[in-house]
């Protein structure tokens, strides 16, 4: 991605307005630094005049003291100086990414669950290290850079125009050329970053995949295969971050030339001037100390260019993160949720997951009594986890209407309506904390005795007491020191302490053993009395006395009724049942 002069402009604007104006006071206090920095850089190459002149020319003992502390106090003055500036920008600049990281954060956890699923997860991750990390050098860095050394530089150049303007406007003459060469290394910097960003954001991928998929990668054998996968990965982050170590040092060498050209022309210039006698001999090493000084900033600012193409290249992509659309989101003031009996019904509802795809469900009509348990069945595909998604407003429906209790679910307070209901899913959630926060998740407030009876009710007070620290005990990332079946009695626990009038099961139980399941469902059980559920089971078994039975196929409903209706009057669930397939 190489970036247009107007996208640079426009981004650093942004930047500035909505995150760096804020800090103008700091900014502006170290651009006061910043001309202490300027100032007593010119001010040491020009005490070479007077020391050169009156120490070893006129052998004046007085300025032979006065003058070396004279220089101890201006290079004291301008570290102080310079440390004060950069420790300002430095902390404005972290400042400005961590607004950014939480504004990142705030826009993924805001953002419907199907936007989510379709975006790269490596790419989140690149975006919330990586770029966040090119704009903090930007801001550190850049920032600094763009007040420090243009004063320093006019100091410096006004100092050698005053000691000979002659050998002045010769060296001046370097500054346009170094412009030239920097605007082209820039540009080649903002499409190297772009691809370094990309990779980053890749490799991460892959690097979830192979810790998340760790059992299935050795069962298999391909430890190999991922070993090679992520070599790969490595060796194109690595080929990428080479691109750009190779783009800024490009600079080095041009500049190194540009130097030696300069020092060379001074010294020959200047051989004519003092055997003319224009210029005496302390003139000559106060000239060139501050050309020689000269070079640090020529050399920042050349490459300054570079930095602000990675930054505003960032920014860009971090921007079109923050500005993507939230399809679903609260609206203001709209009603809360009213439950009455919980009954749920849609109404000529039709959900695709991209545009020009297959529709998931179709044009479909039922019903979902309350305080009932409600079952979905039908093969992988037909649609009942989308259905399932719909409810929550976890996807967003195309045409149609989900009502509950005679309020439309699109017309009430999405907090209020995901509020009322608990989910229990085959791919359990847990954190790595303590059981008892886990648990406390759902109802941050509740009691130590109503924490133990969800538990008991959830038939896991029994494992939890026989753990090291019991409801203290850390459980690891997402519960891997728990069980299958310990996780969803966990997982269970909590959606009984939320207390919801409405449950929605999706395959709880459907990586569980026997016992394990016979357990899980007697939390169910508890989890579901008196509560509007609906369930999709991997066992047909576990739903045989389910208050009525939906049967989909392809989007579409094609029968509902209790178990024994279904067997009589439904091929599809009789198919379903004989080959237990879920």
């Amino acid at each position: 991605m190489t970036l247009t002069p107007k996208e640079i402009i426009h981004y650093s604007k942004r930047l500035y307005k909505n995150y760096v104006r804020k800090y103008l006071g700091r900014l502006l206090l170290a651009l006061l630094f910043s001309l202490v920095v300027a100032g007593t850089t010119s001010t040491i190459a020009w005490l070479l005049d007077p020391a050169v002149k009156k120490i070893f020319i006129e052998n004046n003992r007085t300025y032979a003291i006065f003058i070396p502390i004279l220089i101890i106090i201006v290079f004291a003055a301008k570290g102080i100086s310079l440390y004060m500036g950069r420790l300002l920008v430095i902390v404005v600049g972290f400042r400005v990414v961590q607004e950014l990281q939480n504004q990142m954060a705030e826009h993924v956890l805001l953002s419907d669950t199907q936007s989510l699923e379709s975006k790269h997860s490596g790419k989140y991750i690149s975006d919330f290290l990586y770029d966040v990390g090119q704009i903090q050098a930007l801001i550190s860095t850049g920032v600094l850079n763009m007040m420090k050394d243009p004063l320093t530089l006019i100091a410096l150049v006004s100092l050698m125009f005053y000691q000979n303007w002659k050998l002045a406007l010769f060296a001046v003459l370097m500054i346009p050329l170094a412009a030239f060469f920097a605007k082209s290394l820039g540009k080649r910097m903002g499409k190297v970053t772009t691809q370094a960003a990309q990779s980053v954001g890749d490799f991460s991928k892959l690097l979830l995949e192979i810790i998340k998929g760790s059992r299935i990668i050795k069962i298999y054998r391909r430890e190999k295969t991922e070993e090679e996968r992520s070599k790969a990965a490595i060796q194109d982050v690595t080929d990428k971050q080479i691109k750009i170590g190779k783009v800024l040092i490009r600079a080095t060498p041009i500049m190194e030339a540009l130097t030696g050209i300069m020092i060379a022309g001074f010294i020959y210039f200047s051989g004519f001037l003092i055997s003319s006698g224009e210029i005496g001999i302390n003139n000559f090493f106060s000239f060139l100390t501050a050309m020689m000084l000269s070079y640090q900033p020529t050399r920042s600012l050349a490459t300054l260019n570079m930095t602000i193409y990675q930054g505003t290249a960032a920014a860009k992509r971090i921007f079109a993160m923050i500005d993507e659309k939230i399809q679903i989101k609260d609206q203001e003031k709209l009603p809360n949720l009213k439950i009455e009996n919980g009954n749920i019904k849609f109404q000529n509802v039709s959900f695709q997951y991209k545009e020009g795809k297959e529709s998931a469900i179709k044009n479909i009509n039922l019903n979902i009594q309350g305080e009932k348990i409600t079952a979905l069945v039908g093969h992988s595909g037909a649609g009942k986890s989308t259905i399932m998604n719909l409810i929550p407003r976890f996807y967003q429906q195309q045409t149609g209407r989900i009502i509950i209790d005679g309020q439309d679910i699109n017309d009430i307070s999405l907090y209020s309506l995901r509020d009322k209901i608990s989910m229990v899913s085959q791919d359990t959630v847990l954190f790595d904390d303590t059981v008892e926060n886990n648990i406390k998740f759902a109802k941050t407030d509740t009691t130590k005795e109503e924490l133990v009876e969800a538990c008991k009710l959830a038939v896991a007070d029994d494992f939890i007491s026989e753990l090291p620290q019991k409801y203290q005990t850390i459980i690891g990332e997402n519960g891997i020191r728990l069980s299958g079946g310990q996780k969803q009695r966990l997982s269970i626990a909590r959606a009984i302490l939320k207390n919801a009038p409405i449950i929605l099961l999706d395959e709880a139980t459907s990586s569980l053993d026997t016992e394990s399941e016979e357990k899980v469902q007697n939390a169910i059980f508890n989890l579901t009395k008196n509560k509007t559920t609906l369930v999709i089971a991997h066992r047909l078994s576990t739903i045989k006395k389910s208050d009525n039975i939906i049967v989909m196929r392809d989007g579409n409903v094609v029968g509902s009724g209790k178990h024994d209706e279904l067997m009589k009057n439904s091929e599809d669930y009789k198919n379903l049942y004989s080959k237990q397939v879920i």
